[in-house]
């Protein structure tokens, strides 16, 4: 009797994949020194990483055992990853989604930036982003005017929901406490905070107002303004919730958390942004990168020739908790353009939007 060329397996191409990935755990581990090290492409650092890989490799092993079921090892599936990501770019997803889904069988099965044999994933464009942008079907579901507290509370603070939800009364903090926090982060050596506070305190140096935003996106903390015109009742709610209690017990799932964080980023923008014709394109400034330029950003795409205060965006940059000045003037510029429309449009009644 020959040899079948598929050795069965004991174990399923779920069960193999998760064995692989839970080995391929490391938290509690820093990220960060792994990467001076170059050591990060064979561990996960995060719980919510994790979670998002599975889901995501978990849809590849379903397209496996319907397209090719004589597969019964994820070593020798691995062959097929890049017809799969094929059939995804097919089907119109998003080129986020296509690479985020290359992004977790990249690192499940260790394939290098530099692989011939890598698969390309479309470019990403801003003119493509859907989430966020216009009606959705969801919105139908939910009440902005039952909501108003919540909305004008998002569009104050720039939370991701999950920040949101744990969010507590403890976490409001003036300028003083994030001087002593950053006074107690330095002598427990406290890396994360130290750099949070650090940049809470330098590039808002007129606020007086902050929040916490523990375990934000990438385990990460921030420490943001509070700013808008609704303020004062930011405070006044945290300030009557108990150090421990829950500051909104319920958060409807059908409310658009991520979308109100350019409403906060507007805010931003148009109060640290200085006038466009009194900046010099020749006069450079340090960006994030360490690398020096332009202090005026100039849009390119769908948007091309239309100019941003580099600054500015820098300052929304770090108070979203982006490393990316690029992913900062997205989210500012498609709401900020929003306004100009509606500014436009309301000139003739004599009516100011940015006071509603």
């Amino acid at each position: 009797m020959g040899k079948s060329k598929f050795r069965k397996y004991k174990k399923t191409l779920h069960q193999q994949a998760y064995s692989h990935l839970q080995k391929m755990m490391a938290l509690g581990e820093s990220k960060e020194e792994a990467k001076k090290e170059g050591k990060t492409g064979d561990k996960i650092y995060s719980p919510e990483t994790y979670k998002v890989y599975m889901k995501h490799i978990n849809y590849f092993i379903r397209w496996i055992r319907k397209a090719h079921p004589e597969i019964t090892s994820m070593k020798t599936a691995r062959r097929y990853v890049n017809e799969w990501l094929q059939t995804r770019v097919d089907k119109e997803l998003s080129a986020w989604t296509v690479q985020t889904e290359a992004a977790a069988l990249n690192k499940y099965y260790g394939i290098a930036r530099d692989d011939p044999k890598r698969f390309q994933c479309p470019s990403r464009k801003r003119v493509d982003i859907k989430r966020s942008r216009g009606e959705k079907v969801r919105d139908k579901h939910f009440s902005k005017q039952a909501n108003e507290e919540l909305i004008h509370f998002c569009q104050a603070c720039g939370f991701r929901r999950k920040v949101l939800e744990h969010l507590r009364g403890d976490d409001l903090y003036d300028r003083a406490r994030v001087e002593q926090k950053l006074k107690d982060a330095r002598e427990a050596g406290d890396i994360a905070v130290i750099r949070a506070c650090e940049d809470a305190l330098t590039f808002f140096p007129d606020q007086d107002y902050f929040m916490i935003h523990r375990r934000d996106k990438g385990g990460k903390t921030r420490i943001s303004p509070i700013v808008g015109p609704h303020k004062q009742d930011v405070i006044r709610r945290m300030q009557n919730t108990g150090p421990d209690e829950l500051v909104w017990r319920y958060v409807n799932k059908n409310c658009d958390v991520h979308g109100y964080r350019a409403d906060y980023a507007t805010y931003l923008y148009k109060q640290y942004a200085r006038p466009i014709e009194k900046l010099d394109y020749n006069h450079k400034i340090m960006c994030a990168d360490g690398k020096m330029r332009s202090e005026i950003y100039i849009c390119r795409s769908d948007e091309s020739g239309k100019k941003l205060d580099r600054r500015a965006v820098r300052i929304v940059s770090v108070a979203l908790g982006h490393n990316r000045e690029d992913t900062a003037i997205t989210t500012t510029f498609e709401i900020y353009k929003k306004y100009q429309n509606e500014r436009k449009n309301c000139k003739r009644k004599r009516v100011n939007v940015y006071e509603t």
